[in-house]
């Protein structure tokens, strides 16, 4: 009888302890599984995590390889400041006259402007796209002409409306025959690897300004006659 009673305790026992162990091992295996799972949580949340950095920089990246310098074409474009406010990314910061003033190439059109008045006029026009001659184009006119022209504000004023559109047109729209502020009609033919605004060569085109497209030309063009 008590073979009979230990022979079922010492199987009580086996089985308790087998049970334990199983448990144990489950016990095991299931935080096993748990780590597993957190590992695979936690890797998979640094990869979310790293694509979503990669994913806010690339816009920034691309953003910055699309500013305003991206917009223009031709040779000249090279001289312009590549930063500060005569830059491109600096004169599309500000209206047309005042982005003109910082940049070299356009003094001595300031200079027109200013002595025609016709800074506040130019920066307050909603939308414009402006033939701006360098100073090399002014430059060539003859210093005795020059003056009495920066002397004659009604004449000087004809002339320099005449560069201006009151409309802001891109490279593709700007071809054809366009009305001036002043009245008078350009003609502007080619496209970005070659353009013209009444035979005078454009050197840097569709430079943007915070109210105006802004196409710097090699000369200085004149109203036709009434």
């Amino acid at each position: 009888m008590k073979n009979t009673t230990f022979r079922r305790t010492s199987a009580a026992a086996v089985a308790t302890l087998a049970l334990s162990l199983s448990l144990v091992a489950c016990g095991d295996e299931a935080d096993e599984a748990a780590d597993t799972a957190s590992e695979a949580t936690s890797a998979a949340g640094d990869a979310a995590s790293e694509a979503t950095e990669e994913a806010s920089e690339s816009p920034s990246e691309d953003a910055a390889g699309e500013g305003a310098e991206a917009q223009t074409f031709g040779e000249a474009c090279s001289a312009v400041p590549t930063s500060g406010p005569g830059s491109f990314d600096g004169m599309v910061q500000d209206p047309v006259a005042t982005a003109a003033s910082n940049n070299p190439l356009l003094s001595t059109l300031v200079e027109a402007v200013t002595a025609a008045d016709l800074v506040g006029t130019l920066n307050d026009l909603p939308a414009a796209t402006v033939f701006a001659p360098t100073n090399d184009a002014f430059a060539a006119i003859p210093k005795k002409d020059l003056k009495a022209v920066l002397a004659d504000k009604e004449l000087l004023s004809s002339i320099l409306t005449y560069h201006v559109i009151g409309e802001q047109l891109d490279p593709e729209a700007v071809v054809g025959e366009q009305e001036s502020v002043q009245g008078g009609t350009v003609e502007v033919e080619g496209d970005t690897e070659g353009m013209t605004v009444n035979g005078a060569n454009v050197l840097c085109g569709n430079i943007p300004t915070a109210n105006a497209t802004v196409y710097v030309i090699d000369q200085v063009l004149m109203p036709p006659a009434n």
